[in-house]
């Protein structure tokens, strides 16, 4: 888990501009500035020497041939003293051998003049993407070193990062803790972050899916049974409570439970005591109860599905974890830590993830959510021939398909209109920001998308 401070750190798009002519120079701090990139720049190329050795900046955007430093000077100076920074040269003096030096001392592009003004601003959005990644993969490693042998919850995300305070802030007590959300976004993951962060943490963490048992099984994985209970029953067997005895219980899946089942439970958890399966004498245990569910318990409750009262006894403090769909800001974090991971395992030399692949995942709702993730990563890692896990490690249909669902938020299922926004800013962001090539996409006129963005409050938007 990130904390502000250390994210702080991880200045987005931060531009060092250079040109020895101050008209194109301006022109260049222009363009970047008015996509919302914070611009530095300079007509010296000495004192661009001087702002790379003592300030960070995820790209440099310099002029080949200048007096005293010319471009590819600035481009060593930025591999040495930054290296997770990134260059693009730009010269109206291009040849093929100037080029192909550029890039072979690590340039990221290199830029003719005279440029387009798009190209300009695509080619540095990517170089800064590029950087901002490497620069989160330098932290990341850091967090993941620091969380050696402890319970990992890797996040960016506000929402996450207030959600993660609440559990440590209830962790030391002993309230019974529910947890929601969709399958794979990571419910036990917390469970076990509650019990480490607790007092209880040198004791057991014991989960038990309440939805691939039986009820008469279920019983027994719970409470256990004494010897000659039932047929086959030829010895006193402890059950997953009495295992808990001190540490804690994670019921998955608690909606699966039979009413049956319910009743025992509340019980259990109202006395902490319980009857060993053909037992007659009552059995006192210390556990601090954790349940989670992929449905909707108050609707369950309503219908009469589920007791009213054990939903009450389980809903002390709620937690809710969203879809990885609403917090994407956790998607290239996430990815990079399963690369880690399964390229260790495997063995593999694989170090860094395309920004295109950053860009395609980012695209994807992710039904399966931080699970499916994971699998798409592992399966990359064991494709991937070199260092760099790119767009043909990715499943078909992912390469192929800008994949979108309707999924429902907050709640509620989304509007057309706000639809139509999200579609409008996805289309201005693939142009950059290029209203005529925007409104031939959408098939309307300029005129009418400047409507549009009129009545949206999207004309001034720089987040395209």
């Amino acid at each position: 888990m990130s904390t502000e401070s250390e994210k702080d750190k991880l200045k987005k798009g931060k531009i060092l501009v250079v040109d020895d002519e101050e008209v194109a120079l301006n022109n260049l701090k222009y363009i970047l500035k008015k996509v919302g990139f914070e611009v530095t720049a300079t007509t010296q190329s000495t004192k661009a020497l001087e702002l790379i050795k003592k300030q960070d900046f995820d790209v440099l955007l310099t002029d080949l041939r200048m007096d005293q430093v010319d471009g590819l000077q600035l481009l060593q100076a930025m591999k040495y003293y930054q290296p997770e920074s990134e260059t693009v040269i730009i010269t109206a003096y291009a040849t093929v051998d100037s080029a192909i030096e550029a890039l072979k001392l690590g340039a990221f592009h290199y830029i003719s003049k005279p440029y387009k003004i798009d190209e300009v601003r695509k080619i540095v959005a990517e170089a800064a993407e590029k950087a901002i990644l490497k620069r989160e993969n330098k932290l990341l490693k850091k967090e993941l070193e620091h969380l050696k042998g402890k319970v990992k919850i890797i996040t960016h995300s506000p929402y996450m990062q207030e959600l993660l305070k609440t559990a440590a802030q209830i962790a030391t007590t002993d309230c019974t803790v529910l947890i929601t959300g969709e399958s794979g976004t990571g419910k036990e993951l917390f469970a076990r972050f509650i019990h480490e962060a607790s007092n209880r943490k040198d004791k057991p963490f014991i989960a038990v899916n309440c939805g691939v048992f039986s009820e008469e099984l279920l019983a027994s994985e719970l409470f256990g049974h004494e010897k000659g209970a039932y047929t086959g029953a030829v010895q006193t067997k402890k059950g997953l409570v009495e295992q808990a005895d001190g540490g804690t219980l994670f019921f998955d899946e608690i909606a699966e439970m039979s009413p049956t089942m319910q009743v025992k439970l509340l019980r259990l958890l109202q006395e902490h005591e319980f009857y060993r399966v053909g037992g007659t004498v009552p059995i006192k245990v210390n556990v601090r109860f954790i349940a989670a569910t992929n449905r909707n318990l108050k609707k369950m409750v309503e219908m009469g599905s589920f007791r009213q009262d054990l939903y009450y006894r389980l809903n002390v403090v709620h937690l809710h974890i969203p879809p990885l769909a609403e917090r994407k800001e956790d998607i290239p974090v996430l990815a990079y830590y399963f690369l880690h991971r399964h390229a260790s395992q495997m063995k593999k030399q694989v170090k860094e993830i395309d920004p295109e692949v950053l860009r395609v995942l980012q695209q994807y709702d992710f039904p399966g959510n931080v699970r499916e993730l994971e699998n798409i990563i592992e399966r990359g890692v064991a494709l991937a021939q070199g260092e760099v896990l790119d767009l043909s490690c990715l499943p078909e249909e992912l390469k192929k398909l800008e994949i979108h669902t309707f999924r429902r938020k907050d709640g509620r299922y989304p509007t057309l209109e706000e639809h139509e926004i999200a579609y409008i800013k996805w289309i201005l962001k693939e142009t950059g920001g290029n209203k005529t090539k925007a409104a031939k996409i959408l098939g309307i006129d300029r005129v009418s998308l400047w409507r549009k963005l009129k009545k949206y409050g999207l004309e001034e938007d720089v987040s395209y």
